[in-house]
């Protein structure tokens, strides 16, 4: 299939990209090479703008209901009870941010609620399907893979790389992975049953001595397991009889015993940026293109918004408009270094046993992303986040912004009665009135004055919103 876009890679990444192409009607192949679906949690936490990516997509209900709120950890030192902490303390939503606290829903969870979204659609993830190789010319890409020793030449008008830190797409084409791996510090990660401890809590276990070094459990929703982490010493490979082994250490207790190992890993810092995260008409994505320590959750959350970014552009391309793909790059290397820098200063913190490392703030939660170059100014211009704001519509109905914001449209915002409202393909315009403003024709009330102060509109300010959640641009009409 000639305009169809191939997707490698179906952690969450790739999912959300086939699923921002499929909604929009764009043929689109996801594959991944493992024979099963990954089953741990990994990046478990979801950060406030992956959130209203996540209602745009249509499956923020399914998230909330699977997961939970950052939990308390109780921090034990020496064996005895030192007081209790969040990651971060909850905060109310705004009439701006409907969604401010960190959640938290296993990786692999997000993801099978992602396939769900995306099998409406009638997309599928080709298990055990493996990209070979590709060639690209001018108009698409010849790629070659293979299943069950069969081999396969498919043709795409794009090739997506969401295919990870190991990524066959970046190597192909030869992009530099800059950055470095520290082979002197492992931590081991996992999930595992402790059922002598209290699963609505999280736990710190450590030495009077060492405060800041000890073993993790953070409680997963949905079942009795805890996340696990751990620093790794030694030439130790990830084993229950390891993990038990830190516990006993670290807790000073002989009552958890740990069971059902679900999964493990050993982790290295590993901070690596693509040179470029496009070639002609491959794209790279994800881990694929930036690869992030642990600390501040940003990972997945990163790669999550590459493909929102990206996904878009994709489908307008693929329908004769490539004017926006040079941009991709542009804007999400950015974001992607910044975000790196914001993870690897973390680290830092927790390597030399600094506790601030253990908080997460304003600066994790990606609400501050914006596009903007970096010399402009101003309170909202062409870049910034989008943001909601309570409405009611012309029948009194309370309504909000990012509810006329989801889909995969534009969308324009007219702050003030106009005779004459213009309409563009895939653009959906709304007129938004003060109360008691007479108009003729459907609009949006703003009835606490939030729409209008959250964009600085005057009569006759015109805001166009990308469909990704981004001002593209501002005005007001004389």
């Amino acid at each position: 299939m000639q305009d169809q876009v191939l997707v490698a890679g179906a952690g969450p990444t790739g999912l959300t990209l086939a699923l921002e192409l499929a909604r929009r009607n764009i043929p689109v192949r996801i594959i991944d090479q493992a024979t099963e679906f990954f089953a741990g949690s990994r990046g478990d936490g979801i950060q406030p703008r992956t959130m209203e990516v996540f209602d745009d997509l249509g499956v923020l209900d399914a998230v909330r209901t699977a997961g939970m709120p950052a939990p308390v950890l109780r921090a034990y030192l020496g064996g005895e009870f030192a007081g209790e902490h969040r990651v971060s303390e909850p905060v109310e939503p705004t009439p701006t941010v409907p969604y401010p606290n960190l959640w938290f829903l296993g990786q692999s969870r997000t993801e099978a609620i992602l396939r769900d979204r995306l099998a409406e659609f009638g997309v599928r993830v080709e298990l055990g399907t493996a990209l070979a190789t590709f060639t690209q010319d001018a108009t698409g890409v010849t790629a070659t893979l293979t299943r069950d020793g069969d081999t396969e030449t498919v043709r795409a008008v794009y090739l997506i790389g969401a295919d990870g830190g190991r990524s066959t797409v970046r190597k192909t084409l030869g992009i530099a992975f800059e950055g470095s791996t520290d082979e002197s510090l492992r931590m081991l990660l996992g999930d595992v049953r402790a059922d002598a401890l209290d699963h609505d809590f999280g736990y710190w276990f450590a030495s009077a001595e060492q405060p800041m070094e000890g073993i993790a459990l953070t409680p997963l929703s949905g079942g009795r397991h805890f996340q696990f982490g751990a620093p790794l010493t030694g030439d130790a490979e990830p084993s229950l009889a390891v993990l038990q082994e830190y516990v006993d250490r670290y807790s000073g207790r002989t009552d958890i015993t740990l069971t059902d190992l679900a999964w493990s890993t050993v982790w290295r810092p590993n901070v690596r940026l693509a040179e470029r995260f496009r070639d002609e008409r491959v794209f790279l994505a994800g881990d694929a293109a930036h690869v992030h320590p642990p600390t501040g959750g940003q990972g997945m959350n990163t790669g999550i918004q590459d493909a929102y970014n990206l996904g878009w552009k994709l489908a307008a391309a693929v329908n004769g408009d490539e004017s926006l793909l040079d941009s991709y790059e542009s804007e999400r290397r950015t974001v992607a270094a910044r975000v790196l820098g914001l993870s690897s200063a973390l680290l830092d913190k927790l390597i030399d046993g600094d506790e601030d490392a253990m908080k997460r703030g304003p600066e994790t939660q990606q609400l501050d992303i914006s596009y903007r170059e970096p010399a402009a100014s101003g309170q909202l211009v062409a870049g910034d986040r989008a943001p909601d704001a309570p409405l009611k519509d012309a029948t009194g109905q309370p309504i909000r912004l990012f509810d006329v914001f989801r889909g995969p449209h534009a969308t324009l915002l007219h702050f003030g009665a106009t005779r004459e409202l213009p309409t563009e393909s895939g653009t959906a315009a709304y007129v938004i009135v003060r109360p008691g403003t007479s108009v003729d024709g459907p609009h949006l009330v703003d009835v606490d004055g939030h729409a209008f102060a959250a964009y600085d509109a005057t009569e006759g300010t015109r805001v166009l919103v990308r469909p990704d959640g981004y001002v593209a641009r501002r005005s007001t009409q004389k």
